[in-house]
Formats: structure tokens, sequence, C-alpha cells
């Protein structure tokens, strides 16, 4: 067996040396880990932050008052347009023929309301002479009545005097005729008054009735009235418009496709205001308060932060407005963290990177809470 000298022994125990990198390392990890943790734990102390976000616009619909047929078209996907700018025309001849019967109809109407307020001028004309034969024959019934007394009182000395024979039978013949004749006179005045009282009643029947076609007319012509101004008013709705300024959405709308009224189109998101929404968690609810600071971080636009500020809360919180919400009187009861939708306006609103955010865009809010 072969023996293993001094030296030779020295050489083969010679110790390793220890591996310091690895300690390096591993003290570097959790040191690094250590400072993410207290890190994150002083900044959570002052700071309430998700990533359940978006950007909010407004959106109006465009919808057809009335039905027709598309005549053309004036807008495109991803267009941008003005308060009052033309989106589609519909075809206007239906309307034009029924706006043109209006007019007529109201025409026709104004020309019987002017033979009707002619017909009541004459009526009118005619009682105003009647009742001045009714004045005139009356004056004269008091002259002829006096008259009638004045021979009746002649005729009475007349007798006296005849049978004392103091006048002559010519004489007393004479006063008789005279009496006679202002009694006649009298009772064909008086039934020239009574034939016009009579002329007067009729004419003034005639007068009302033609008075009450009048105002028929009148009503006739206020519902024609109407009828013109609310084709005037359909015609009008056959030029679709926009009701304010911003960008159309797609337009699925084609050429001489038919519309229903009250049908929704498309949509303009407008260009007036943006903010964000976001949806906290019910537990996070605590120490946020309106008007606290708030920093926006898009998720299309990482390298900028947007300033902001807590504008609002929801009434209640996002299930409630749910189609279907969870009823939890029945069933099995399953605890679920809830979240409440959370309104933050942006601040500087010089801030051109604004004019980039579209509706719907992903964000993380962080909001400072001291």
């Amino acid at each position: 067996m072969a023996t293993v000298t001094r030296e030779e022994e020295k050489i083969t125990t010679v110790p390793k040396k220890k591996n310091f990198g690895f300690i390096i390392v591993l003290v570097l990890l959790v040191g690094g880990g250590l400072w993410f943790g207290l890190t994150k734990y002083f900044h959570g102390q002052k700071h309430e932050e998700t990533d359940d976000a978006q950007i909010e616009a407004n959106i109006s619909p465009v919808i057809s008052k009335i039905s027709g047929y598309v005549a053309e078209v004036k807008v495109e996907d991803n267009q941008f347009v003005k308060k009052g700018d033309t989106l589609i025309m519909l075809d206007q001849r239906d309307l034009s023929i029924v706006l043109q019967q209006a007019e007529a109809a109201l025409a026709t109407s104004k020309s019987n309301l002017s033979a009707a307020l002619a017909t009541a001028n004459a009526a009118n004309q005619n009682i105003n002479t009647t009742k001045a034969a009714i004045q005139t024959a009356t004056a004269q019934i008091e002259v002829a009545r006096v008259n009638v007394n004045r021979t009746s009182q002649d005729l009475q000395r007349y007798e006296n005097l005849i049978k004392d024979h103091s006048i002559t039978q010519q004489q007393y013949e004479q006063v008789l005729a005279a009496k006679q004749t202002a009694e006649k006179q009298l009772q064909v005045l008086m039934d020239q008054r009574n034939q016009a009282s009579t002329q007067t009643g009729v004419v003034t029947s005639q007068s009302q009735a033609v008075s009450q076609q009048g105002g028929i007319a009148a009503s006739v012509i206020k519902q024609r009235e109407v009828d013109v101004e609310n084709a005037k008013l359909n015609l009008s709705y056959t030029i679709i418009t926009a009701a304010e300024s911003g960008m159309v959405a797609k337009v699925p709308v084609q050429k001489g496709q038919f519309l229903q009224a009250g049908a929704s189109l498309f949509s303009i998101v407008l260009s007036n205001e943006k903010w964000v929404v976001a949806n906290f968690k019910e537990t996070q609810y605590n120490k946020m308060l309106e008007g606290q600071k708030v920093t926006v971080h898009v998720d299309a636009l990482p390298n900028h932060d947007f300033e902001a500020v807590l504008s609002s809360f929801s009434p209640a919180t996002g299930s409630r407005f749910a189609l279907l919400p969870a009823d939890n009187a029945s069933g099995n009861f399953v605890k679920v963290v809830q979240r409440l939708p959370v309104k933050i306006d942006f601040t500087n609103k010089t801030d051109t990177l604004l004019k980039k955010l579209r509706a719907g865009m992903n964000v993380n809010v962080d909001v400072h809470l001291k």
C-alpha cells in the first residue's frame, strides 16, 4: 500500500474559497424586496389606486324623427363635424306634396272666411237699413196719429153743426173723408213698421247664422294653419343635422335605405369634455373625499401623467345598475366585494395630449388621500 507524504497531504487538503457573489445577490434581493414592500406600504397609506377605470365622453345619438328613404349621406366614418352640419338628407318629395296640400286647404278656408265676412257685413247693413226704416215709420205714425186725432175732433164738431143745419152736407162729408183718410194712412204706416220689424228679425237671424259660420271658418283656418306648420316641421326633419360638435362613429346608413322614425342611426362622440370613471372597491372608499388630487396614467400614453381631481361618487354600486341585479335574499349568499363608480375630472385643460384621449380607453388612477 502506497504511503502519502506530508507534502502531498497539504496539497490535497487546500481549503476552497467562499462564494461571496451569491451572498451579495441574496442580500440585494432581500434588500430590494424589503424596500419595495416598504415603499408600497407607505404609498398605500396615502394613496388609493385602481386599474378598473376608463375614459368617458358625452355621446349624442343621431335619430331620425320621421320615416323616409335616405336621399344622401353627407358624412363618413370617424369624420369631425360641427354643430348644425348636415349629416343625412331624406327624400322630401312626399312631404313637399303634403305641405302644398295643407297650404291649398288653408287658402280655401281663408276664402270661405272672406265670403262669410262679406255676407255678414251685407246682413249688418240690411239690419241698419231696416232699423232706419222702422224709426222713420215710427215718426210718421206719430204724425198720422196726430192727424187722426185732429180730424176726429173736427168730425165731432161738424156732426153737431150738421144737426143744427149750420153747415152744408158737403162740408160735413169733406171732414168725414179727411178723418177716414187719416185713419187709413195710420194703418198703412203701422203695417209698414210691422213689416220692417219682421224683416229686421229675419236679417238678424241671417246675420247670426253667418257669424256662426264665420266662427266655424275661423276655427277651420286655425286647424289648417296648424296643418301647414306641421307639414313644414316634418319637411325640416328630412335634413338630419349634428346636435353638437364631435367625431362621427361608424355610419351604417346607405343611400336608398328606409329609416324608421325614432330609430338610432349612429352616434357622435362630443368633443366638449372628457372624464374618467374609476371603479374602486368598497374597501377603498373610507378615506376618499371629493376634491382630492388624482394622477391618471393612460395605457395608450404610458409616459405622461394627467392631472385630475376626484369630482363625485356614484349614489350606488355598479351592480345596482346591472340588467339583472343580484338578489341576496334568495339562495346561498356569497359575499363579493362591490365596486363604486367614481367620477374624476381633468384639471389641466391646456394639456395638449387630452385631444388624443378616446372614450373607452383603459387608465390607471392614483388618488392622493393626503
